[in-house]
């Protein structure tokens, strides 16, 4: 591993966010002189980003407070392609105003890692010179400058054509529109350097090629390895969908959860990469043995959840869980899902009630889940997948506590 002298570098080295870098010396050099702009680009996919986009979001942060400028590009201009890499199928294409709505729910995730208000960093949409260009001359500028036997070698496009998978001409413009990118955020701020996940790097490194045969000038490129849990799950993912930043998508005690769930070779992991907590703090979590593991993955929740939604609610989320799973109580704050009143008054189905409160994904799930003994109402195991839920199972909280296994647990409420 290389021996990095500047701070960035160091930081980023010693809590496992690096995978590749073009020219380690040399970028070593650079934030050595200082400061260093730098981006990455977030594409406006969904409404908000999930936790697989938290590691480049911690990159940027670091940059920050090592005293360098990172840029958080918004892809209004992107987003309308859609990036191909790695990919078996081309995204849904997107609407303008569908972009826009998204790009607002994106926004506010950043401004709890990164100080826009004062310059320390920042935030630019390249739609502000992807969507205006003129095609004719963008060709004849910037397209002349990719070889298309070059492009055809990379192996985010090696694999869609391996897998006989159709690639379009829309989708194979990404790589120069992201090479594009880098140039123009080279000569508005002086931007030497993208990072990104290491899915990117052949996209990045276009983007050097274009800078060099445009600008004349030296650009660096950095990745973060693609992470999965020590299981092989996908990072931001489970069973019941992604693992959203917004808490209007994901409730924050969802969220706190889903990292108080992480597997226990991951631990020391996760805190380097997640949270800011001092590395010798790390290092004592992450020996303890046994069942005291646990009480490392509260602390890695509780500090996620406070980075991505306040340290009041993350700490109220770990105090929800500890009610609800220490002392068997039933917690106000756990996940409540609002039915019609007259509902219960008919009877509402066991099987559908679990596929409301997103416990299960059908009724098949459900009737499955019931055989095996996962499910419980207000704690007591559900046995007969016919049984109907009415205003005689409401708790003197007025509501019906369904739980799936140990950990999963929502609260219906009669409105």
């Amino acid at each position: 591993m290389t021996a990095f002298k500047s701070d960035f570098l160091r930081v980023l080295s010693e809590r496992g966010f690096i995978h590749q870098i073009s020219d380690p010396e040399g970028l070593d050099a650079a934030f050595l002189a200082g400061p260093v702009t730098a981006y990455i680009g977030f594409d406006a996919t969904a409404p908000s980003l999930h936790a697989g986009s938290l590691i480049q979001i911690m990159m940027l942060h670091w940059m920050q407070e090592t005293g360098h400028r990172p840029i958080a590009l918004m892809g209004g201009g992107t987003t309308m392609i859609g990036d191909p890499s790695f990919k078996d199928e081309a995204r849904k294409l997107l609407t303008v105003e569908d972009i826009d709505a998204n790009l607002a729910g994106i926004k506010r995730v950043f401004s709890k890692f990164l100080d826009f208000e004062s310059g320390r960093a920042l935030m630019i949409n390249n739609a502000d010179w992807l969507r205006h260009l003129n095609y004719v001359e963008f060709l004849r500028d910037v397209g002349r400058h990719f070889s298309v036997n070059k492009m055809l070698s990379y192996d985010s496009v090696k694999l869609r054509l391996d897998r006989e998978q159709s690639l379009s001409f829309l989708e194979f413009n990404y790589m120069i529109l992201q090479g594009y990118d880098f140039v123009e955020l080279y000569r508005r701020t002086g931007c030497i350097l993208q990072m990104g996940g290491s899915d990117q790097w052949g996209n990045i490194v276009n983007g050097i090629d274009l800078g060099h045969k445009m600008e004349r000038a030296q650009f660096f490129a950095l990745t973060s390895p693609l992470l999965t849990t020590s299981s092989g799950a996908k990072m931001g993912k489970t069973a019941n969908g992604a693992v959203w930043l917004e808490a209007d998508m994901l409730s924050p005690y969802d969220y706190w959860q889903y990292w108080r769930n992480t597997e226990d070779a991951d631990v020391e992991r996760f805190l380097k990469l997640y949270t800011k907590m001092p590395m010798g703090e790390i290092a004592r979590l992450a020996a303890l043995g046994g069942s005291e593991i646990n009480e490392a993955k509260k602390i890695l929740a509780t500090e996620i959840t406070a980075l991505v939604h306040g340290r009041d609610v993350a700490l109220a989320a770990a105090e929800t869980a500890r009610k609800t799973f220490e002392e068997g109580a039933l917690a106000a704050d756990l996940p409540t899902v609002e039915i019609p009143a007259g509902e219960l008054a008919e009877g509402l189905g066991v099987l559908a009630a679990f596929v409301r409160a997103g416990l299960a994904g059908s009724n098949g799930e459900a009737r499955r889940a019931v055989a095996g003994g996962a499910l419980r109402i207000n704690d007591v195991p559900l046995a007969d997948e016919r049984q109907k839920l009415t205003t005689g199972d409401l708790t003197g909280d007025g509501v019906i506590k369904l739980s799936s296994g140990k950990k999963k647990h929502v609260l219906l409420k009669p409105v």
